[in-house]
């Protein structure tokens, strides 16, 4: 079977023509001759970036995710290639409603209609990993529940196994392949694709993501239901709202299309900074906007997370480079130990500055954040940089919010509306609310050590004054040997001097 699947994946690339994005970077031109010559009758009008989209759509849903990975990492495609590939979609039919039927019944242990007061038939969406059925539980609630796709792990190990020999075969082949590092981005890929097959795991991030943003006058996000779940069924609140891509019926709603924009950038700020926990598939797909003008936020198999380190590495660039103090952005990156610390700063700097000032001749309204922190990373790379997963997952997720926002509101300046929660972060960060914070923080825990305190001085004076003594006893014993080496050699040299007077004695008489 895996020979079948192999040579289709072979027969796509040589339809699409996708053999002369390798040949093309043969310096010389002789292979791409001698290869034009055997396929003389293939003529291609589209680009290459529209004939790989379309290459991948025709090998199915597990290779359309891997392009809209791929199109994640700008860091290592060029641009046509990763505007193109953001471009696909997950469009799959649904799978019989007896195969989904069969996984619940499996998971439950009894017929559906014993779990749920009402099940529909009909899936109300499809994905490549699960689909969405509406149902009522007997207590009246109303939930979607999200089923695994039946034998989805068989395919995915399957196509995986093919994606690494092609990643090998592209190393061996292509003079750029090394570089692109496709091996590595094929390991991220799986890690990306078995953390999606946990439907408990999306549970438990929807979960966090509640709790983070209970009460919120800005996103809503369901509820999960426990008891109903398993590593292949998600069962959580039914959401109403309009999805975000349909701007006319947003309008017939009352909604305030510059409010929601400004909102959104406001809802991806604080994930960020406040929670350093961040929705990391923002695309129109997932996102509805309710009656009230909140969003809804849906499917969260991809979450992003940022500790301290990432957090105030962002905040210090964004707020450098918008006052274009290009050598505080060289210093965070190397702070942060995203770049070695042997590296050069003024070098650094000129590499920085030589990529983003020409970015200064649009307005500050024009100007993308994901474009920016896209071209940071790129600099980086050329000083050793090695682009965090979690850093590419924002910057993913900044470029979705930005298209969103600017969809809504085409005047919005998201630096006008980010620069003052930067601000406000970096306060928190720096200065008496911070150190009140951190004594706050601190304070359970220095309530169990005060007690201890005079023991503990006690215990560190003890020791080092065990270890004062241990180290003179050892001085005095080195001291010693010392000496003892010393009157050895005296006592040799001395029985050397005898045996050679003794020699020319007898010598000479």
């Amino acid at each position: 079977m895996r020979l079948f699947r192999l040579t289709k994946i072979v027969s796509v690339g040589l339809r699409f023509g996708l053999d002369r994005m390798i040949l093309d970077a043969d310096s010389s031109g002789r292979l791409a001759r001698i290869w034009h010559t055997v396929f003389f009758w293939r003529r291609f009008s589209e680009s290459r970036a529209v004939r790989l989209r379309k290459a991948l759509e025709s090998l199915g849903p597990i290779f359309v995710k891997f392009g809209q990975m791929l199109s994640t990492r700008r860091d290592l495609l060029p641009p046509d290639l990763a505007d193109e590939l953001a471009l696909l979609q997950d469009r799959v039919p649904p799978f019989p409603t007896e195969q989904a039927l069969g996984v619940l019944e499996g998971f439950y242990g009894r017929p559906i209609d014993e779990v749920f007061d009402d099940f529909e038939r009909t899936p109300v969406a499809s994905a490549s990993v699960a689909q969405v059925h509406f149902a009522r539980l007997p207590d009246g609630t109303e939930v979607a529940v999200k089923v695994l796709r039946p034998g989805i792990e068989r395919v995915i190990e399957h196509d995986l196994a093919l994606m690494e020999v092609a990643a090998i075969l592209l190393e061996k082949i292509w003079p750029e392949g090394r570089r692109l590092k496709p091996r590595e981005v094929v390991a991220e890929f799986s890690k990306y694709l078995h953390d999606e097959l946990d439907l408990m795991r999306e549970a438990a991030n929807c979960s966090q993501l509640r709790r983070n943003f209970k009460d919120s006058s800005l996103l809503i996000v369901p509820e999960v239901y426990w008891d109903w779940c398993g590593s292949k069924v998600m069962v959580m609140e039914r959401m109403r709202g309009v999805p975000i891509s349909q701007t006319p019926a947003l309008l017939a709603q009352g909604t305030d299309l510059k409010a929601l924009s400004r909102a959104g950038v406001e809802i991806f700020f604080t994930q960020v900074f406040r929670d350093g926990f961040f929705h990391a598939d923002m695309h129109p797909g997932n996102i509805f906007v309710h009656q009230d003008g909140r969003y809804i936020a849906l499917d969260f198999g991809i979450m992003g997370t940022l500790n301290e380190v990432d957090k105030n590495y962002l905040a210090q660039n964004f707020l450098a480079f918008f006052k274009r103090d290009y050598r505080r952005v060289a210093l965070a990156h190397i702070e942060a130990g995203w770049v070695p610390a042997k590296t050069r700063v003024d070098e650094f700097e000129a590499a920085i500055r030589t990529v983003c000032e020409p970015i200064f001749d649009k307005p500050l309204k024009d100007i993308s954040f994901g474009k920016t922190l896209l071209r940071l990373f790129q600099t980086a790379r050329r000083f050793e940089m090695e682009v965090q997963p979690q850093l590419v997952l924002l910057q993913k997720t900044l470029l979705n919010i930005e298209g969103l926002g600017r969809q809504l509101d085409p005047e919005l300046d998201l630096w006008k509306t980010a620069k003052p929660f930067l601000q406000r972060w970096m306060d928190e960060q720096m200065g008496w609310r911070a150190l009140m914070r951190g004594v706050k923080e601190e304070a359970p825990a220095w309530a169990g050590t005060l007690p201890q305190l005079p023991r503990l001085v006690h215990h560190a004076l003890t020791d080092a004054g065990r270890q004062q003594l241990e180290q003179q006893q050892r001085m005095e014993r080195l001291a010693a040997g010392q000496r003892l080496q010393g009157r050895m050699l005296a006592v040799i040299g001395a029985i050397a001097a005898a045996l050679l007077t003794l020699e020319l004695y007898r010598l000479f008489g």
